[in-house]
Order: structure tokens, then sequence, then C-alpha cells
């Protein structure tokens, strides 16, 4: 079955889970929250994803904002989402959570008449079931007559195509009609409806994941025991009870007058911060183990362990570790830390190895320069506002190239908010790549135009803005300068990796002489010393020879870098096209940002009145393909 399109398809709800933001507060008394994907097939998806497996959903989500966040944010973690339908008629649903304690989640599910619970037969393709080494169903798609027979045909479809077939129990009383709508968080309740569908669907399957809690339901008793007997009086399957902080038990065969009595593994050590979603995680981890023919002690010791990284953290989805972080952790053992979200170095590994796939190349049009054209428009008696139109221009010239259709996901600017925020608003979810600055223009020391409020601005910013920031600095600087802009960046980086945010630094020398690539390369390996990685490097173009020297660099110090992006800084077409011919063949030169070139002759013409609107745009788009031209011709002989 290995010759399969996927190993994993997961079918169940797909939602949205709004997660407070202060810890200790009730729902009522929650000031914020932060917005996930959620439900339990959704993020058993993400989970398996992230840890290897190639993973589809079969869902519902409404055709809304909602439904869109869902199924972007899918495809970034690297599930396969055709199979997820968009619902005219239904909102996706939704959840709200409070973190009050340890062993206390409130929540308030938002899901009457939902898009995912309207899941049909005619939504299962039986081709698309056979496409899989593994089915996954989820408990709560049985509590309604629709989903439930969705769930009955796609079991059948899996046992036809002998595709294994996974139960993931995920009873939630509230969902069953067996608590009330301030009981969200309720596990606990017997009901004669849920246990028959739950054993219903037993016969067919290969391999059932549930709590104590939940196999007591699916057996109709309230006795471990004698429930799991229940449960295996009715399917040969693999039964693996998940116990906390107790770890997890597998049972292959009768069950054992002692429950020990088999095999399992012991929870790690971590502190709580966050219970929810740590069932999902374990899935994720015990079938990536299970797939990949790990006994069933190693299955749960994976299982455990995404369980453990993922109640350290704020979130289900998003705290799903990826593969190195699985292998991390295991290796460390007993060693591993005891609040991963508090550990930076798992923290960091965690956000660089879960993060959307790297561009294949960036062609970034660069305008985030303010000093210049405050004193391009004071020669001209020109104002702020005039700044702020021409800034639009400039976002008109790149639309229109972008229209152009060549540059797909690769197309991208660089631009400030105080004279480019109708530009950041018209682009932001366009899909072109968005970074902005976060420094004042050019400070030496650096300085931040949010001042101490650089945590708190970033927050304001969409998820995807990159924040860039250039620092004028060389590494025989005055130790009092030098010491003040290193704090400078370390609190900047230290901002970035607490909020997610990607961050672009640029170091520029001081000065305009001649190029001084040692220097660069000084720089890099000293902020590297500092604990600072950037996602992105943007320098003036070294010479040939540096290359191998500056691969080699971020290869020893940041093997997750994403790459180098080549700037202009004012030099002419030639000097640009020798400095693009240098990077030719470099896989970590993964494009330009290029502004002054592109827009400054334009710029000073429209400032003075020799060019109006429309002539400027196309200017700026005749140079910016131009530009474009000279970075795809780059591995041609001059």
């Amino acid at each position: 079955m290995s010759d399969r399109r996927f190993d994993v398809i997961c079918l169940g709800r797909a939602a949205v889970d709004l997660y407070g933001e202060q810890p200790g507060a009730t729902l009522e008394g929650t000031l914020s929250f932060a917005k996930y994907i959620g439900g339990s097939a959704a993020n058993i998806a993400v989970g398996c994803a992230r840890l290897g497996l190639r993973t589809a959903l079969l869902s519902r989500v409404g055709d809304e904002a909602m439904g869109r966040f869902v199924l972007r944010t899918l495809a970034d973690a690297g599930v396969d989402v055709t199979q997820v339908q968009r619902d005219p008629a239904r909102l996706t649903g939704l959840v709200l959570l409070a973190l009050r304690g340890r062993e206390d989640f409130p929540h308030l599910f938002y899901r009457e008449n939902c898009a995912d619970m309207a899941l049909g037969v005619a939504d299962v393709d039986p081709a698309f079931i056979a496409s899989a080494r593994a089915l996954v169903l989820t408990g709560t798609h049985l509590s309604a007559p629709g989903p439930r027979a969705a769930c009955h045909a796609a079991l059948d479809y899996a046992r036809a195509a002998a595709t294994r077939a996974v139960l993931d129990i995920d009873f939630r009383p509230v969902l069953w009609r067996l608590a009330t709508h301030d009981q969200g968080a309720s596990r606990r309740a017997q009901g004669e409806a849920a246990t028959a569908a739950l054993q219903a669907l037993l016969p067919g399957l290969d391999l059932v994941v549930g709590t104590e809690e939940e196999f007591q339901i699916a057996g109709g008793s309230p006795d471990l025991a004698t429930a799991l007997r229940e449960v295996r009086a009715r399917t040969d399957a693999l039964l693996v009870v998940k116990r906390g902080t107790r770890g997890s038990r597998a049972y292959a065969g009768a069950i054992p007058g002692d429950l020990d009595a088999t095999a399992g593994a012991p929870a790690p050590r971590v502190e709580v911060l966050n219970a929810l979603g740590a069932g999902d995680a374990f899935i994720g981890g015990f079938l990536a183990a299970w797939l990949g023919g790990e006994d069933a002690a190693r299955c749960c010791a994976w299982g455990n362990a995404c369980g453990a990284l993922v109640v350290a953290r704020h979130g289900c989805a998003p705290a799903m570790p990826s593969r190195p972080e699985l292998e991390t952790f295991l290796a460390r053992g007993d060693d591993g830390p005891l609040r991963p979200d508090a550990d930076a170095a798992f923290r960091r590994l965690h956000r660089v190895t879960t993060r959307a796939a790297t561009p294949p190349e960036l062609c970034v049009l660069a305008f985030d320069h303010r000093r210049q054209f405050d004193a391009l428009a004071a020669a001209e008696h020109a104002d702020a506002a005039a700044i702020t139109r021409f800034k639009g221009l400039i976002g008109e010239a790149l639309r229109r190239v972008c229209a152009d259709g060549e540059l797909a996901g690769r197309a991208g600017l660089l631009i400030d908010e105080l004279y480019g925020r109708e530009v950041l608003d018209a682009f932001t979810g366009s899909g072109v790549w968005i970074a902005r600055p976060v420094e004042v223009s050019g400070s030496r020391p650096l300085r931040f135009d949010a001042g101490e409020r650089l945590g708190l601005a970033l927050r304001e910013w969409p998820a995807d803005h990159v924040a860039k920031c250039l620092v004028i600095a060389h590494p025989d600087d005055a130790p009092a300068l030098r010491e003040e802009q290193e704090r400078q960046v370390r609190a900047l980086h230290a901002a970035c990796e607490a909020g997610g945010r990607e961050l672009l630094l640029e170091p520029v020398l001081p000065g305009t002489g001649a190029r001084d690539d040692a220097a660069v390369l000084r720089l890099i390996e000293r902020f590297y010393a500092l604990g600072v990685y950037p996602d992105w490097w943007k320098i003036v173009p070294p010479a040939a020879a540096t290359w191998p020297r500056l691969d080699a660099l971020l290869r020893r110090h940041d093997p997750h870098c994403r790459g180098v992006l080549l700037l202009g800084q004012g030099a002419g077409f030639d000097t640009l096209a020798a400095g693009f011919r240098a990077a030719a063949g470099q896989p970590l030169c993964r494009g330009f940002a290029v502004g002054r070139l592109i827009f400054g002759e334009p710029a000073d013409a429209w400032f003075a009145g020799r060019l109006g609107d429309e002539a400027a745009i196309a200017a700026v788009a005749e140079r910016y393909r131009h530009v474009l031209a000279l970075w795809r011709g780059r591995g041609d002989k001059a």
C-alpha cells in the first residue's frame, strides 16, 4: 500500500478555535482570544502532516471567511483539502475556550447546523478512500444521522479497499445533547444512543483510540475493564487507552485482569498549560509509528510525546509537533524540558519546522524608504500626502506586473506604514509576500518606531507580515554603540519568536564606501553568536568568491534559514546584474528586494512635475520588469 497517494485521511470536524489569552480567566473575564483551526479531525490531520504523513481531510466548512481560514491553514500545514467542501448554506463551527487551570478548560461550542455536521454519504468518494493507507473516523460525527451515514459509508469503502480503519472515540457529551451548552468541557456522561452508535461501527475497525472515559461510553459500563471487554467482544481492533499523566496502554487481544499487564509507555514529565488537543496529538504520533511498522509500545511512546508537547503550549493545531521536534524530544528523554513552550531551543525548533513552505524565489519591490522620500518631497516643496500618493502609484505598478501572471507565489513588497498604509491594506491577503520595517529610518544606534511597545505593535500586524529591520553596523563599532544595537536586535528577535513572526534582518555597513564582504560576514556571525536567528537575510550582493563562505556560515549556524535576498542600494542596472550573476546557482539566494533603482528616477520626475500618474506607474512597472529580467537571466554570461 506504499504506492497509495495518502497515508491518512481524516474524516470529521473542521472548525475554528478561539483560545483565551489570559490564563486563569473565566470565559466571561477573558479579554482577547487567539484564533486557530480546530476540530478533532482537522487537528489530527495537522498532527499527522507535521510528522511527515501524507494527509488529507474529508469534511465541510462554510463558504465564508472562517471557512477560507480553515482551508488556507490546513493547506499551509501540508494537508490536502481537495475533499473539504464549501457549504454556502452553513457556517463553519466555532469554539470559545478559556484556560482556567491545569484541569479546568471551559469551552462553549457554536455548532448548531454547522457546515461539518452536514457531511453526507454523497460527500464520500470510494476512490478517494481507497487512495489512503488509513482512514481516521472521529466519534462526534456519529452523533447525527447524516454524518453517521457518511462514516459508515467511508468505513465500507475502506474495508473494500483494504484501507486500515481507525476510530478516535472523541466523545463530547454536549455534542450528543447529554450536557448543557455551559458544560462544553464535560467528558463524563452515559448515553445509550452514543454507546449504540459507537458499537455499531466497531466491527470494521483496525484501531480504536480513546480515554478511559471514552471507552466507558463505548463499552456501556462505568467499569473500565468491563467496558474494554464489551468493546473487545465486538472488534478485533487494537485498543489504545489514553491515561493522561499515567501514559497509555495498548490491548491487542483478550483484555487481561490486570489492565497494566500489556504494552504501553509512560507519559513524559511536562508542566501542563493546556490539556486540550493532547489526545489529537497523541493519535498523530501513534499513527506515524503504527503506519511505520513500530510495535505497540513504541507507538504509545510517540503518541505520549506528541501529547506532552501539546499540553505545554497554547492552542491545539498550532501546537502539534513536527517530526524533528518529536525526535529531539524523544532523544532527550528525562532530560527534556518541563516547559517546552518556555525552552528557547524547542520554541524555535517548533516555529521553524511548522511554518509554511519557503517560496521558491521572491522578487520584492522595496519602497519602505522614508527619509529619502522626506528629502525628495522637501526639495520639491511637497507634503506628506504627496509621498503617500506616489507610494500608491508604486503599488499600482506592482499590481499590474503581478497581473501579467508570471509572478504567482513569487511577488513581494517591502512597504512602511507611515506612507504606505493604503498599499499595505490593499495587498494584505492577496498572496503577495509582505515585509514591513520596524526601525526608525536611518537610526544609529538602532531605534524602533514603536519604541518600548515593539512586542505589542507586532501583535497588531496580520500574521503573514514579516518584520524587516535595517541595522547600520560594523563589527568594529565602538563597544557602547555595538552593545546598544545588539541589545535592540535581541529584543526584536525575542519579540518575533514570542509572536511567531518572521524576521528579515538587513545589516548595512555605515557610510557609502567600497563593498566589504568580510565585514558583513563578521556581522552575520556575530548576530548568530548572540542567539539571533533571522528567517531571512537581506544584504548587498557579495562577490562570487564570497558565496561559498556565506553558504557555509548560514548552514552551520542555522540550517532552517529561509535564505538571502539581495538589495540594490541604489546601484545601477549593470552593477545589480553583476551581483545577480555572482549569485547564480547559490541555493540560499532566494531572490531580491530592490527599490530605488526601480522607483528612483520616476519619483524624481513625478515630484518635479515632469511625469503624470499613469506615466509614473508605467515607468516603475517597466523598471521592475527589467530587474525581473536581470534576475531570471542571472545564469547567462555577461
